[in-house]
């Protein structure tokens, strides 16, 4: 599945938020957006999962415009996972998982045998099989999140649109899921806070500052010590690791930096 957004501009409150937004992904790719708080990295997620509408612009799901599409139709083709997902009933992991068929149910349609394995399959994917009729609420954060991607797999869709998933997570659940999100074969869109994570996972990178972007590339293109030091306000030094070939940002603090230069 391909997701296309063309001068794309979102205000809240009459502050705008984006200002004219062309970013594209290719079927399959994992892509991130990176940017400090208040870029609009979730203000961009959220128009193209329709929970806020631009005030200009198009977002396009296939070549075809998102506000063509019936919402259910785009529930069908665009799953979501959330940072919070705080819930006002005590649901147990099976209640939870069964949402992502609902786009797939007519009014009132009762869920079915094809559903459950569904349902089933998903939780095995993301390692909670077993753990059906627990309670959501008891779980721990990294659970929470795994199952959570389990309703979005239940939804099957062809596209998983992620909102900053990882960030109150230890960072051994952190990796385990960017690990298994990065299995699933599917189009990909994440806001991502930790650059590092960024640099491992992601195909391509949207770095975006006040509302524009200003820079669009691989990891290795994006992550610069300059561009980090423009929009993040911090010295860094980015480097490969020999053994892994992976990118590392290590940061500077601001004492360090004063040391520096006197």
């Amino acid at each position: 599945m391909k997701i296309e957004t063309k001068s794309l501009e979102a205000s809240l409150g009459g502050i705008p938020i984006l200002k004219g937004i062309d970013l594209a992904l290719a079927n399959q790719e994992f892509v991130g957006v990176l940017g400090p708080n208040g870029s609009g990295k979730s203000t961009l997620l959220k128009c193209i999962y329709r929970v806020l509408k631009p005030t200009e612009g198009a977002v396009f799901l296939d070549g075809r415009e998102l506000r063509q599409y019936k919402p259910k139709e785009s529930a069908k083709k665009v799953a979501v996972v959330a940072q919070h997902h705080n819930t006002s009933f005590d649901f147990s992991v099976e209640e939870v998982v069964m949402m992502g068929r609902s786009p797939h149910k007519k009014a009132m349609e009762r869920n079915n045998q094809e559903d459950y394995r569904i349902a089933k399959e998903a939780l095995r994917t993301v390692q909670m099989e077993g753990c059906e009729k627990r309670s959501f609420s008891t779980l721990s954060g990294g659970e929470q999140q795994r199952v959570m991607v389990a309703r979005a797999l239940a939804q099957q869709t062809d596209c998983l649109i992620l909102d900053e998933p990882t960030n109150h997570l230890d960072i051994k659940y952190q990796l385990q899921l960017m690990e298994l999100i990065k299995k699933l074969e599917l189009t990909v869109i994440s806001a991502i806070h930790d650059l590092n994570i960024a640099a491992m996972y992601c195909d391509r990178l949207y770095l975006l500052d006040q509302g524009q972007i200003v820079a669009q590339g691989t990891p290795e293109q994006v992550l610069t010590e300059g561009r980090i030091r423009q929009v993040y306000e911090v010295n860094s030094r980015v480097f490969r690791e020999e053994t892994t070939g992976r990118l590392h940002i290590l940061y500077h603090s601001t004492t360090a930096r004063q040391e520096t230069t006197n």
